[in-house]
């Protein structure tokens, strides 16, 4: 009978807790602001497999942007100046075969380029090819991208819990060798910028406290350097929602998420001013809705890079769900870290 009633419950959280009444009630209508970031998912392939991953990215997934929407993204990054900044994820976006073509191509366009770097694909062999990706703090630095990576903690349990085992070790030489190239160092314009997420199912403590944290352990320790730290808050999707519920902890947790929702965080979440776009080139309102196959609608049509219309995709209404609790709870999480700046 308890069980029942704990599914019952749980059954009933969307209606109960709906993120879309709680906009409401707040008098919050969330329309996009500025779009000035076009944010692409290049491939599902990576060399890890964490436990957090909303994308159920692995060296055994296969999906890849085609050349036919990769030229339609540059073509879109052409046409729209004030798309200034490309932002390239995945998986381990660096294992995509045209990855270097796409930061090149962006960059003589005159674009800012930001690569979601998880460190170890540096040092492990490709999971297809096992070619050496050791050059990579090299061409970052070359091309002047934006790094932004993960270390889940500046200690090697809590890292290595959530990423595997010996990923804390590989993610400092990692750190090491871009700091040698100029990453984070005073004076070169090279940033880099870590990403930390809670090993558990609460949010994250004050960015600005962990940062200062990260960067006397890193350096006094380690003799390592960044620049700043982006404190996210685990998204209840994929593996993450998989091991909540295993541990029987989704529904507390998304208490907790609606508990601490801050109508202030939800002005400043990233759908309001990225469109997301999938490895086979449809448009999405942010990274999330994308895994969970949420398309942007346009008057009630989704949308592909290939017909991409900024004065459409300006007017369109963000899709929004449950999950969204996770960016608009506390201080906020966004890919840039807290949506409400400390």
């Amino acid at each position: 009978m308890e069980a029942i009633s704990t599914a019952q419950k749980a059954a009933s959280l969307s209606q109960r807790f709906g993120f879309a009444e709680h906009l409401g009630r707040a008098a919050l209508d969330l329309k996009p602001s500025v779009i000035d970031t076009l944010q692409i998912n290049i491939t599902k392939l990576c060399n890890q497999a964490c436990v957090h991953c909303h994308v159920d990215a692995s060296p055994r997934r296969r999906e890849m942007m085609s050349d036919a929407v990769i030229q339609q993204v540059l073509e879109v990054l052409k046409a729209n100046p004030s798309l200034q900044k490309l932002d390239i994820t995945g998986g381990a976006p660096e294992l995509h075969p045209r990855f270097r073509m796409i930061v090149e191509a962006a960059r003589a366009l005159g674009r800012t380029v930001m690569v979601r770097h998880n460190l170890t694909v540096t040092l492990d062999p490709h999971p297809i090819s096992g070619e050496s990706l050791q050059d990579l703090p090299d061409f970052f630095a070359e091309q002047g991208l934006v790094v932004i990576s993960s270390l889940p903690y500046h200690q090697s349990y809590f890292t290595d819990k959530q990423r595997g085992a010996g990923v804390f070790d590989k993610s400092l030489e990692s750190i090491r060798r871009l700091n040698q190239v100029g990453y984070g160092q005073p004076g070169t314009g090279l940033e880099l910028h870590l990403v930390y997420n809670p090993v558990g199912a609460f949010l994250p403590a004050s960015q600005a406290s962990l940062e200062a944290d990260y960067k006397q352990e890193l350096w006094q320790h380690h003799g390592l350097v960044f620049n700043q730290l982006f404190a996210l808050t685990n998204m209840p999707i994929h593996r993450f929602k998989v091991q909540l519920k295993k541990n029987d902890g989704y529904e507390n947790y998304m208490e907790k998420l609606v508990g601490a929702f801050n109508p202030s965080a939800a002005q400043g979440i990233m759908c309001r001013s990225l469109i997301s776009v999938a490895y086979d080139g449809q448009l999405y309102d942010c990274d999330f809705n994308q895994m969970l196959n949420l398309p942007l609608k346009c008057h009630g049509e989704s949308r592909s890079i290939f017909d991409f219309h900024t004065t459409e995709l300006q007017e369109r209404s963000i899709q929004v769900a449950d999950h969204c609790f996770g960016c608009t709870a506390g201080a906020g999480s966004s890919c840039g870290g807290n949506t409400i700046k400390q």
